[in-house]
C-alpha cells in the first residue's frame, strides 16, 4: 500500500556568474565585512542575460531525472516553486514543461516566496498518495537578480540564483517524507514582496520610477517571525512522526540568513554538526534554497538510507513549511 511520496532524485543548477561581497561594495555603501557579519554570504550567482529560470530549472531537472533513472515522459505533474517566474503568464512550470519533452505532465506554477519549495513538497505527497500522480517533478528556482534594487543594500546583499529539484514516486518502504507542516499569515503580507507589478498596481511610469517593482523588505520583523515559525514548524513536523530533534541526522534549514538559522538550531537545542549550511557561496536563493542544500548534502555524502532529515523554510506572505524525510 502506497502511504507517502519518496526522493528518487536530486538535482541543482547555479549559474557561473559569482558576485562576491568584495564586488559589491562597489555598487552600494558596505563591504565583506559587514555582509559577511550580518548575514554570513560570501557571494552568490547572478543568472546571465539571456537565461531565465525556467532555464535553470531545466538543468536542474534533467540532473533529477538521470540521478532517478527517469525520462521526460514518466513524469505526471512539474510543481515548480518560483518568486521571479519568466512571466506572470504562463506558468514556468508549463514553459519548462516544452524545454524538458515532459510531454504527458500537467504542470502548475507554486507562489508561496521562499516557503514554495516546502509547499511542493508537501502537494507532491498528496498527489502520489491519492493516487493522481506516479511520478512528481518538484522544482524551486529562482532569478531574483532580476527583482533587487541593486542601489538598496538592505535587499541586493542577500539575494542570488539558482534552481534545485527532486524528483518524487510511490513509496511503501517506510522511506519518504514522512510529515509536512505548513503555514501562513497574511496579515504581515507587506513585510516581503514586489509592491508593483499585479492587477493592484500595473506596470506604470509612476511605478516604474517610484521602483516599486523591486523587492521591498522589512528585515527586522522578518527576522523575528522567521526564528519563531520555522521553530515552531520543525517541532510540528517532528511531533507529527513521532520524533525528535535529536532524531535528525540532517538538519536542512533555509540558506537565508545565518543569523536566523543559528536562531532556529538554538531554539530546537540541536547539535551545529548535523545542519547543513551552503548560504556562504549562494545567499538566499529563496525557493530554491532546499533542493540546491538537499542536492549538494546527497552529493557530499551527507544523506545515507536510513537516515531521519528535516528541513524547514519562511517567506513572504508570510509562508512557513516544514518537512521529515526519512532517506
Amino acid at each position: 500500500m502506497i502511504n507517502t511520496a519518496r526522493i528518487v532524485g536530486t538535482g541543482m543548477a547555479a549559474p557561473d556568474r559569482i558576485l562576491t561581497n568584495v564586488e559589491l561594495s562597489t555598487l552600494v555603501d558596505t563591504s565583506d565585512e559587514w555582509i559577511f557579519s550580518r548575514t554570513g554570504i560570501r557571494e552568490r550567482r547572478i543568472i546571465a542575460d539571456g537565461q531565465n529560470v525556467s532555464d535553470l530549472g531545466l538543468i536542474a531537472a534533467q540532473e533529477a531525472l538521470a540521478q532517478a533513472g527517469l525520462k521526460p515522459e514518466d513524469i505526471d505533474l512539474i510543481i515548480f516553486a518560483t518568486m521571479s517566474p519568466d512571466q506572470i503568464s504562463p506558468s514556468t512550470a508549463c514553459i519548462l514543461q516544452h524545454k524538458l519533452g515532459a510531454k504527458r505532465a500537467a504542470a502548475v506554477d507554486i507562489s508561496a516566496a521562499c516557503t514554495g519549495f516546502m509547499y511542493g513538497m508537501s502537494m507532491a505527497r498528496g498527489a502520489i498518495v491519492s493516487g493522481e500522480a506516479q511520478t512528481v517533478l518538484l522544482v524551486g528556482g529562482e532569478a531574483m537578480s532580476r527583482f533587487v534594487d541593486w542601489t538598496d543594500r538592505t535587499t541586493c546583499v542577500l539575494f542570488g540564483d539558482a534552481a534545485g529539484a527532486v524528483v518524487l514516486r510511490p513509496s511503501s518502504s517506510g522511506q519518504g517524507v514522512l510529515s509536512t507542516v505548513l503555514g501562513a499569515d497574511g496579515s504581515n503580507a507587506g513585510l516581503l514582496g514586489y509592491p508593483a507589478g499585479g492587477s493592484t498596481l500595473p506596470a506604470s511610469h509612476e511605478t516604474v520610477d517610484g521602483r516599486q517593482h523591486y523587492m521591498k523588505m522589512n528585515g527586522a520583523e522578518i527576522y523575528k517571525n522567521g526564528v519563531r515559525k520555522m521553530t515552531r514548524a520543525v517541532k510540528d513536523a517532528l511531533a507529527k512522526c513521532g520524533a525528535s530533534a535529536n532524531d535528525l541526522s540532517l538538519f536542512i534549514p533555509h540558506q537565508a540568513n545565518k543569523r536566523i538559522i543559528d536562531g532556529v538550531v538554538e531554539a530546537l537545542g540541536m547539535d551545529y554538526s548535523k545542519v547543513f549550511l551552503n548560504v556562504e557561496k549562494y545567499g538566499n536563493t529563496s525557493a530554491a534554497s532546499i533542493p540546491v542544500a538537499l542536492h549538494e548534502a546527497v552529493m557530499a555524502g551527507r544523506v545515507k538510507k536510513g537516515d531521519l532529515i528535516g528541513m524547514v523554510s519562511f517567506g513572504g506572505g508570510l509562508t512557513w513549511g516544514s518537512a521529515v524525510v526519512r532517506w
